[in-house]
């Protein structure tokens, strides 16, 4: 699992220690500055407790199944000073595996998060309060994928369009407002050179978002098994940490049974399509499959 996390910029490191009356006319409460070398030290360690938090969390709402290592790269968005431009720093980034995280004592009052990272191999800024930049041990780069133009595919629609009669490509952009409507960030790749990828999206929750890839098989037949496992081999490809087919029609048994043994994988046929249109996007879809597949029903299509 990667953890990307925005930390707090410097301003939260209190600048003031303590506060003295003074007894004059008026009377007054004067600040007393800290000094410049604690106020620094004091970022210093909020970051270091944060990545520790964020780790920790991250190991105690997953099954150990599901993710062995974590990595955290925490950035901070700030202003160049020198140029004003907009910039966003890493400033820790460390790597560990569940049982090498598991036998630390978080809650010992006299561990030091600093001397923790160090600990961990961490990567750590060596003047994270000047927002000096390390480079992370762990990246995905979006930008790889090559965005194609927004269509409102779900304004043209009739009233109860049956999913077969859209062409691949309405069915790609149909598949991308469904996801943006449950919660992720999503959007089409163009035909040419996405390596199998119909849709990229992001889940942007701290803790158990990350990338996922997207097939969606416009298609009367069942899904073969070979495009699941071609879908596990991009996801390997492309360090996601989700994958989601989507189809017409159905899966087999084969199919689902390797879905199951990745963990990462989740294989939506044409009812769950269906259901998950009608609840997210009110549209009452139709699909004209010329024969029942196993186990279904003839409701399921109308």
């Amino acid at each position: 699992m990667l953890l990307e996390i925005d930390l707090p910029g410097q301003e939260v490191a209190p600048t003031t220690v303590l506060y003295r009356f003074k007894a004059s006319v008026p009377p007054a409460v004067v600040p007393q500055a800290r000094k410049d070398a604690e106020v620094k030290d004091l970022y210093r360690t909020l970051v270091a407790r944060l990545a520790l938090r964020a780790i920790d969390e991250a190991f105690a709402v997953t099954p150990p199944s599901l993710v062995d290592v974590v990595a955290f790269n925490g950035h901070v968005h700030s202003k160049d000073r020198a140029t004003g431009k907009a910039i966003r720093p890493c400033l820790v980034s460390v790597r560990s595996s569940r049982e090498t995280f598991e036998d630390l004592v978080l809650d010992e009052p006299e561990l030091d998060p600093v001397t923790c990272l160090r600990h961990l191999n961490a990567i750590v800024s060596q003047h994270p309060y000047d927002l000096e930049p390390v480079r992370p041990v762990v990246t995905f780069d979006l930008s790889r994928y090559k965005r194609a133009p927004e269509v409102d595919v779900v304004a043209g629609l009739d009233n109860r369009p049956d999913l077969l009669s859209l062409d691949p490509i309405e069915f790609e952009h149909l598949v991308r407002r469904l996801f943006e409507e449950i919660g992720l960030k999503a959007w089409v790749t163009q035909a040419s050179r996405d390596d199998g990828v119909d849709a990229v999206a992001t889940n942007e929750d701290p803790i158990m978002g990350g990338l996922c890839i997207i097939q969606a098989k416009r298609t009367k037949n069942t899904v073969p098994a070979e495009a699941v496992r071609a879908l596990a081999g991009v996801m390997h490809d492309k360090a996601a940490a989700k994958g989601i087919l989507v189809t017409t029609a159905s899966f087999g048994k084969a199919s689902h049974d390797f879905a199951q043994r990745t963990g990462r994988m989740q294989l939506i046929d044409g009812r769950g399509l269906k259901a998950l249109l009608q609840e997210h996007l009110n549209i009452d879809a139709l699909i004209g499959l010329p024969k029942l597949p196993p186990g279904w029903e003839a409701r399921d299509l109308r």
